[in-house]
This record gives structure tokens, C-alpha cells and sequence, in this order.
């Protein structure tokens, strides 16, 4: 067993025992043990950064067994530059959800830290697949402990969030399903990804599988106008749960775009550049303007993150090295900022039970520590240099203006954006004077929240100041991927 399948099964076999254990009344036991599961999965991560080679765009820690031999279907593994860090932040990610939710989940406690353990797993899975029915069952089965983890630990309308969050994702990905078995058929027998990225396939080949992919990432990423789902899930889904979608689930979709679309269709996606960008620019600028009049708190930064994540899909598609590296940098700078930002909205929430921005005001006089923690947050959501949220944004909009000034002006006025919905938003809730009976009776952060707070704060601001860490990881991956887009597959 390598270091990938100990970091795909650890957390789901710990997630199995924990739904052995039962009832609540062994709550205790069963944190400390959902707590240990989720650091021994990170530590389990670790070697794959201090083990990896930066000199090479092949594969790395792969595993290769069959699996399904009649269809030759493998259990096929591995990491390059463009997955390993997410590889990593999945699981750093799981920590502080089981931390965040130690005593704010009273009842099915095994089952809400299972679901996070086990959909932890699965979701390490898809950045680590090489076989595309191996995404595909992944990618696929990360849909159920999400489904659970919103149909029963989520707000009044859980059912419903939980019915649009499954059926949105699951119907997209139906066609990514005939596009796997289209590129099966092709390619002799094999659901080899490496093997589809060479094979030589028409243009109307690689249009039918550009937008079957499309069908299935764009709504998770999601973009623009498909995005519509997200803010009602986030509404309605606890705490932990808004934290682990917008931090990792959303970048299953983005992801599937570098390791699916453009590699295997190259030509459809230089063709298809400019709608996506686009798209991309719409989600920058019309949802960021959405978010601006959001008056629950939650809902506002979930169209943050849409507008966040069009930066990713806009990166991409201007298939220069700055773009690329830019998006990566963004997603992985997007899910410690806004795991940071549920987070902060959950540790108010817990105590006065509402997420209408006009339910509070002049937090600082009675949370300091916290309020402190919100600012640093806040700022790297508006992108504020020496933040995480700054690199990747800073290098998506150079990369854009290198490919053309008008779009890279378009990206940049996103700072803009985000400065207003999130300075207004803070304005709002933390600033000013005591407004009412609810913020006058809070109470400042205790040891475990503070705990949360500070290993964001320390991760946001170490990617801010110093991001080589992240681009070296990558920066040789994604130039073999952008030589491979660069070069036509039409046979």
C-alpha cells in the first residue's frame, strides 16, 4: 500500500469505525477518534510534498493494480505538480472541520465526523486517479456524504438544498460518463487518462467531449450560469459542510478541467477559449455585483466564491503559464480563505443563530479575538497583498493582461468587487457601536475556536508571504501541459 492509498483509505476506514461505534452517548470518544483519524490522514500527506521530485512533469507515488481486468480497469494512482498540494489540502481541511464541529454537532456525532472522514477520502481520490473510471466512481461517490451531511445536519430547507445540490452535479455528470466510454471505446480497451491524453481525435470528437466535461466541472466549479445551486446549499448546509464545499468540492470541477478537457481535447479547447473566458468574466464581475447586495451573510460569500473561482476558470483558458499557475494558486489560496470565512460566519451563527448581516453590529466591543481573526480573513478575501488571496489573483490578472489588456482589466476590477461586498459586509457586522441585546451578550472565542482561527490565519498569511512552496510544485507541470494543448490532436 503506498502513501496515495494511505491517504485515500485512512480517513475512510477510520469513518467506517466511527459508524460501528453508534451512540451518542460515547460523543467523547468518538470526537477524540474522528480527531485522530483526520491528523493521521495529514501527517499521512506530508511525505508526498518532502518526496517530490520538482524536476519532472511524470507522475509521482504511482500505484498501478488491476482491479476489474475483463475491462481493464485498474486501481491506478499518482500525483504530479497540478495534484499533489490539493492532495494535501483536503486533508489539512478535514482537520479543522472536526475541530470546528467538536461541540457544536450534540446529536449522530459518529455519523456527521464519519461522513467528513470517509468524503474526505473520496475526495483525495479524484485528485490522485489515473484511470478514468477510477475518477469517475470517485468523483461520483464524494456526491453521498455531502448529500448527508446537508440532508441531516443542515438548516429549515436542508431537504431541498440537498435534493438541488445532488440532482444539479449528478446530471451533469451523466454525459461525462458517455464521454469516458466514447474515449474507452477509442482507445482500444483502456481507461488509461495518460493513453487518452495522445490519442489523435476529430474535431467534432473533441467538441462533444469538451462540452460533456463542461457539463459535469462547470457545475462544480460551478460557473456562471450554472452556479445558481450554490448559494442555496451553502444557506442550508452546517457549518463544516460549507466549509469542505467551497474549500475542496468545488475544486473537483475546476481540477477536471486540466487533467480532462484540455489535455484530451486541445483543439476544441483553444476553439472554446473565448467562451469560457467569457463565462469566466461574467462570474467575476456580475456575480461579484450580486454579492454586493447579499443581506445573509452566508449566501454573500458563496457568491464570493463563484466570483473566486471564475478567476481559476479564466487562468486556464489564457493558456499561459502566469494564467495557469494563477488558477492553481487561487484555488488552493480559495480554500483556506473561504473555509476561513464559513467558519467565522459559523462561530456567530453558533451563538446567536442568525446569518442576517442586520442581526449584528459592533461585534468588536464584545468579540476582540475574533473580530481580529475576521479582519485577516476578510482582507485575503478582498486580496490584499501579503495574504493568500493576493497570489493567485495578482498572477491570473497578469497572465490576462498579457493575453489582452481589455480582459485583464475586466479580472482586475474583481479587487474592486471584492473589497466592497467584503469591507461592507465587515463594516456591518463588526464595527461601530452595540446594536442590540444578541452582540452585547457575546462571548469572545474559546481555546478549540481560537485553535481553528489560528492554523487558517497561519496558513493564509505563509501562502501570502511566501508562495514559492506552491508555484515550484507546479511550475513544471503545467508548462508540459500547456506544450501538450499547444500541439493539435486532430488526426
Amino acid at each position: 500500500m503506498g502513501l496515495l492509498s494511505l491517504a485515500i483509505w485512512t480517513p475512510i476506514a477510520f469513518g467506517i469505525v466511527l459508524l460501528a461505534l453508534g451512540r451518542d452517548e460515547q460523543a467523547k470518544s468518538v470526537r477524540w477518534l474522528a480527531l485522530v483519524g483526520a491528523v493521521v490522514s495529514f501527517l499521512v500527506t506530508l511525505p508526498l510534498y518532502s518526496g517530490f521530485q520538482l524536476d519532472t512533469a511524470e507522475m509521482q507515488f504511482v500505484e498501478k493494480l488491476s482491479w476489474i481486468e475483463r475491462f481493464n480497469v485498474n486501481y491506478h494512482l499518482g500525483v504530479d505538480g497540478i495534484s499533489l498540494w490539493f492532495v494535501i489540502l483536503t486533508a489539512f481541511i478535514n482537520v479543522i472541520v472536526v475541530i470546528a464541529g467538536w461541540e457544536v454537532i450534540t446529536r449522530k456525532v459518529n455519523q456527521y465526523m464519519a461522513a467528513f472522514l470517509i468524503l474526505s477520502g473520496l475526495m483525495i481520490g479524484v485528485f490522485s486517479a489515473l484511470d478514468g473510471l477510477l475518477f469517475y466512481v470517485f468523483f461520483e461517490a464524494t456526491l453521498i456524504p455531502m448529500y448527508l451531511i446537508i440532508g441531516i445536519w443542515g438548516g429549515p430547507n436542508k431537504i431541498y438544498a440537498a435534493f438541488k445540490f445532488f440532482l444539479y452535479t449528478l446530471l451533469g455528470s451523466l454525459l461525462t460518463l458517455i464521454a469516458l466510454i466514447y474515449l474507452y471505446i477509442q482507445s482500444g480497451g483502456s481507461f488509461d487518462i495518460a493513453l487518452w491524453h495522445e490519442l489523435p481525435l476529430s474535431a467534432t470528437a473533441q467538441n462533444f467531449l469538451f462540452f460533456a466535461f463542461f457539463a459535469a466541472f462547470a457545475v462544480k466549479v460551478p460557473m456562471w450560469p450554472v452556479h445558481t445551486w450554490l448559494p442555496d446549499v451553502h444557506v442550508e448546509a452546517p457549518t463544516g459542510g460549507s466549509a469542505v464545499l467551497a474549500a475542496i468540492m468545488l475544486k473537483l470541477g475546476a481540477y477536471g478541467f486540466l487533467r480532462f478537457s484540455m489535455p484530451i481535447a486541445p483543439d476544441a479547447s483553444r476553439e472554446w477559449a473565448t467562451f469560457m473566458i467569457v463565462l469566466s468574466l461574467v462570474a467575476v464581475v456580475y456575480v461579484g455585483l450580486v454579492a454586493m447586495v447579499q443581506q445573509d451573510m452566508k449566501k454573500l460569500v458563496a457568491y464570493s466564491s463563484v466570483a473566486h473561482m471564475g478567476f481559476v476558470t479564466l487562468g486556464f483558458f489564457i493558456f499561459n503559464p502566469l494564467g495557469v499557475s494563477g488558477g492553481l494558486v487561487q484555488m488552493i489560496a480559495h480554500g483556506f480563505v473561504s473555509a476561513a470565512m464559513f467558519l467565522s460566519i459559523g462561530v456567530l451563527y453558533d451563538r446567536v443563530h442568525s446569518r442576517e448581516i442586520s442581526s449584528y453590529g459592533g461585534v468588536v466591543n464584545t468579540m476582540p479575538k475574533f473580530a481580529a481573526f475576521a479582519l485577516l480573513f476578510a482582507m485575503a478575501n478582498c486580496g490584499l497583498p501579503g495574504t493568500a488571496g493576493f497570489v493567485g489573483e495578482w498572477m491570473v490578472i497578469l497572465g490576462a493582461v498579457k493575453y489582452d489588456f481589455v480582459v485583464g482589466l475586466l479580472a482586475a476590477s474583481a479587487l474592486i468587487f471584492g473589497a466592497a461586498y467584503t469591507l461592507w459586509m465587515f463594516k456591518r457586522v463588526y464595527l461601530g457601536p452595540v446594536t442590540n441585546d444578541d452582540v452585547k451578550e457575546l462571548t469572545d472565542i474559546n481555546a478549540r475556536e481560537f485553535t481553528v482561527m489560528a492554523l487558517l490565519a497561519i496558513a493564509i498569511l505563509y501562502m501570502g508571504l511566501y508562495p514559492k512552496p506552491f508555484t515550484d510544485v507546479m511550475e513544471v507541470s503545467v508548462a508540459n501541459l500547456l506544450e501538450h494543448v499547444a500541439a493539435s490532436k486532430l488526426p
